[in-house]
Formats: structure tokens, C-alpha cells, sequence
């Protein structure tokens, strides 16, 4: 019955793609040969039109035949009209349907940091490039400092990001770890955190430091999973155990608009201490469900 519940499952998330998938197809083809940036702007919002509603029904089909066991704490006062960094832990694929089943609809169109080889995924990588999704490479500190081109890349994804924010309200989501948690990644990197890799503040630090003023607030997420080893293909056949969202608001700090994170050492530090500290409530919290 998993495997039976998992491919119908399955054939329903393909449906919607290819379903959705065709106008967004024929607006993503306008988008490229519309000239002028007002009449680009408006192809942009119907495909935004067509996202939120894409990501609607994958929501309703989800809720009534996955039923998911979703234990969710968000605050009071969202606004699609306004702009926000949702910042989250990354335990599996699952948590982006998780993170929308709480806030679709209850703050703008979202845009994740995404791995640059997603590019390459079948009409939903073309989605995430029509709707200006930021690609990102994820280079090594190393990697960084062989090749800082394609560091600058990377940080020039995330400033057209934030041009695009300043015109449509936008909600900024980011894995703040880079990548899903598994065991051997903790070891790997030593983590000081019982239950999450180490923060990546980079990407985070240069939207708060450009966009800092122009947003409504940090939607500070924690996720976590009854089972040790969630999967997406799990959620799918319908064995996730329980999982538990909280989100809390908070204010973005007034010195962190208008810091450079990659040019100002002092700035930098202080920015990693933040960070940090933040992380270090976060797994206080999973360590607290998970000992009750």
C-alpha cells in the first residue's frame, strides 16, 4: 500500500507540473523576447500567477491525501504584501512543501537558493529560471579562493535577487546550512550543534545587508522530523511520521542594512555571532522535543 499510495502520489506531482508546466512554458518564451523591463515586469507576475497557483494544488492534493502530520506554530501578522527572509534548518526535500503548506499564501511569492545543477530538472528547472530563482554554485572556502569569479557570480545572482525585491513583493527563503543533514555531514564538518551542520552566512548576510531595510522582518524556522531519516519518497508513500514547524518572527538588527559582509572584517564577525547564537537556540529547541 506505500508503494501503491507513493506512485499515485507521484503521478499527481507530475500531472500538476505538466499541467501548469505548458503556460508557464509559453510566458517563460515572452519573457525572453519581451523588450523593455516595465513589460518584462508584468510577464514576471504572471508567472509568479502561475507558480502560486502550481504550488496551490500540489498543497491540496498533499493535504487531502497525504494528510500529513503537521504540528505548526507561525505568528500572527503575515502579509503578502510585504518582503521577508524565511531562514530554516534542511533535514529533506519534503521541507519546502512543509515550509508552504504554513505560508503559502500568507507572504509573497517564494524564492529559494538554489543549487546550480537544479537548473537542469525537467520544467521545474525552468520554472525556478523563468521566476529569476538565484542558482547558486556553492563553492568551498577553498574553491572560493581558487576561483573567486565564480564567487562573484554567485554573489551577483543574489544582487539581481535583490533589485527584483525592491519591485514585487518577494519572500526570500534560504537552507541556511547548504545542504540536508545527515550524520556523516555533521561528523564531517564537526559541527558545535547536536542536530544542524554549521550556518552559511554568506548569502544571508548580503540580502540583509542590501535588503535589510526593505524588509518586514526574518522568519526565523525550525524543522523536525519524527523519523531519523526522512525522505522525500517516504512523504510520498505516506510513512512520515509526525514533524514540527516553528517559526518565529524577528527584527532585523539596525546595523546589519548597508553592511558589507565580504569587504567590512569587523562586520563580518559580528554578523557570524548572530548567526551563530541563532543557530545555537535552534538546536536547543530540537533538542528539547526531542527529549519530550
Amino acid at each position: 500500500m506505500p508503494l501503491l499510495k507513493g506512485s499515485v502520489s507521484l503521478l499527481l506531482l507530475t500531472l500538476t507540473t505538466l499541467l501548469w508546466g505548458i503556460p508557464l512554458v509559453v510566458l517563460t518564451l515572452l519573457k525572453v523576447i519581451t523588450p523593455g523591463h516595465r513589460l518584462r515586469l508584468r510577464v514576471l507576475q504572471g508567472l509568479n500567477f502561475i507558480a502560486l497557483n502550481w504550488i496551490g494544488l500540489n498543497l491540496w492534493w498533499m493535504r487531502h491525501w497525504l494528510k500529513p502530520r503537521l504540528e505548526a506554530e507561525v505568528p500572527e501578522g503575515l502579509c503578502q504584501d510585504q518582503r521577508w527572509l524565511v531562514l530554516s534548518n534542511h533535514r529533506s526535500w519534503t521541507d519546502i512543501f512543509m515550509l508552504q503548506l504554513v505560508l503559502h499564501r500568507r507572504i509573497p511569492m517564494p524564492r529559494f537558493f538554489l543549487k546550480r545543477p537544479l537548473i537542469w530538472v525537467p520544467i521545474v528547472g525552468l520554472a525556478w529560471w523563468a521566476l529569476e530563482f538565484p542558482f547558486m554554485r556553492r563553492l568551498s572556502r577553498e574553491q572560493r579562493e581558487r576561483h573567486p569569479h565564480l564567487a562573484r557570480r554567485d554573489r551577483e545572482a543574489t544582487e539581481r535577487m535583490c533589485e527584483r525585491v525592491r519591485e514585487l513583493p518577494i519572500a526570500i527563503y534560504n537552507f541556511v546550512e547548504g545542504t540536508r543533514f545527515t550524520p556523516a555531514k555533521h561528523d564531517a564538518q564537526q559541527s558545535p550543534y547536536r542536530h544542524l551542520l554549521r550556518p552559511r552566512a554568506g548569502g544571508t548576510a548580503q540580502v540583509l545587508g542590501l535588503l535589510g531595510d526593505q524588509l518586514s522582518g526574518i522568519l526565523d524556522v525550525t524543522l523536525d522530523y519524527a523519523r531519523p531519516d526522512p525522505t522525500f519518497w517516504d512523504f510520498l508513500c505516506g510513512r512520515e511520521g509526525e514533524i514540527r514547524l516553528h517559526a518565529q518572527r524577528l527584527e532585523v538588527p539596525a546595523w546589519m542594512p548597508g553592511g558589507d559582509y565580504y569587504e567590512d572584517t569587523d562586520y563580518k564577525e559580528r554578523f557570524h555571532t548572530w548567526l551563530n547564537a541563532l543557530w545555537k537556540d535552534k538546536d536547543q529547541r530540537l533538542d528539547d522535543w526531542r527529549r519530550y
